[in-house]
């Protein structure tokens, strides 16, 4: 077997083309058993998520967790799925196609979009190596994570460096690290907020839920925590809000060791017991609707609060598919392909230069 995936067929007439790669976390194929075992065993196998010693944790995770999880997770699966298959995966490829149609728009010369996932399908290096097929040799990567935590954002980096160590002729490679505070994501998480609250009135707290890691990742210097609570910030001024109006939780806590706290659900517990007599909850660290989402926020989050002695839940969905948000995304995109977009580009002009490459080629004696 070699070390090295197959370079695709070289074509002396194939144009350059710069490509963006979207990833975002991953999704079972369905929501059973059988599929979500692997997925989570590719998940939680990553060292960037489990820091646990290795023999340790392959005993924990071969012996008891995957043994034991898959089924509970395929149940919570099961009730947030859609006819169109995982919502994750519906709105992150609705995000690739919108941004795609935007740039082109935008642009002078065409820009590959396409997206992966960091576990699961479309494989990060599938993807990169298809995108090398199709001419791609300048390469933005894009993790679909606006704060950066070593275990999502730094995690998909991996697979792409781990992709790439495999590339004999790799692409020019960009990558976004975090947009936390980038004003157009900022932007877009007060309109969706703005107008879910045009239609529903004003709740009394806004509950800003993150996804939560361990608490030994901030003292070992990850930054998440920090870009969540600048995140929180900036979007709580952006609303106008007072401090009592609103509060910056994680979830999704794993395990026993302490984690990024306040936690949503301990929070939700506490003002349902305070009998608040509305509460909205946003998730501005997911950029599509997911489990984390649909099912441990706009369920288990309400039947928490609600079970608690507390009034009226609203979930706000996700940015999704909005129209800022994929404008947002595009001014994000845009400002890290500097130097790579020729302002003089035509068809015509690539087509002729392909020509005149072909041409040369075959005079040295290159037969396509």
């Amino acid at each position: 077997m070699t070390f090295y995936f197959p370079e695709p067929p070289y074509q002396h007439d194939q144009a350059a083309r710069v490509g963006i790669l979207l990833i975002n976390l991953g999704t079972p194929e369905a929501p059973t058993a059988a599929a979500v075992r692997p997925y989570l065993k590719e998940f939680l196998w990553d060292r960037r998520v489990v820091e646990i010693p290795r023999p340790v944790w392959w005993l924990i995770l071969n012996g008891i967790i995957l043994n034991t999880r898959p089924a509970k997770s395929a149940e919570k699966y099961a009730a947030i799925w859609r006819p169109e298959g995982s919502p994750l995966k519906h709105f992150t490829e609705r995000q690739t196609q919108l941004l795609a149609a935007e740039l082109q728009r935008r642009l002078p010369m065409p820009v590959r979009v396409e997206y992966a996932m960091r576990y699961g399908q479309p494989a990060v290096a599938e993807k990169i190596r298809a995108m090398k097929a199709q001419g791609v040799d300048r390469l933005l990567v894009l993790p679909l994570y606006p704060q950066y935590a070593a275990s999502s954002t730094g995690s998909a980096l991996d697979a792409v460096w781990q992709a790439l160590l495999h590339t004999r002729n790799p692409p020019e490679i960009r990558a976004i690290k975090h947009f936390h505070d980038h004003p157009g994501y900022i932007a877009a998480l007060r309109q969706s907020v703005e107008a879910y609250w045009a239609e529903h009135g004003r709740p009394d707290v806004l509950v800003m839920s993150f996804h939560g890691t361990p608490r030994r990742t901030l003292d070992l210097g990850d930054p998440y925590h920090c870009e969540c609570q600048k995140s929180g910030r900036l979007l709580a001024v952006a609303l106008g809000l007072e401090p009592e109006q609103f509060r910056i939780t994680f979830q999704s806590r794993f395990g026993r060791a302490e984690w990024l706290q306040p936690y949503t659900a301990a929070t939700l517990e506490e003002l349902g017991q305070k009998k608040t007599r509305r509460i909205d909850v946003l998730c501005p660290g997911f950029l599509a609707d997911c489990l984390e989402t649909l099912e441990e926020i706009a369920m288990e989050g309400k039947t928490t609060f609600l079970n608690a002695g507390g009034g009226e839940y609203r979930y706000i969905p996700a940015l999704n598919d909005r129209a800022l948000w994929i404008s947002a995304l595009a001014d994000l995109a845009s400002s890290h392909l500097g130097g790579w977009i020729d302002p003089t580009w035509s068809e015509a002009a690539e087509n002729q230069e392909g020509e005149n490459r072909l041409q040369q080629a075959r005079a040295l004696g290159a037969k396509k």
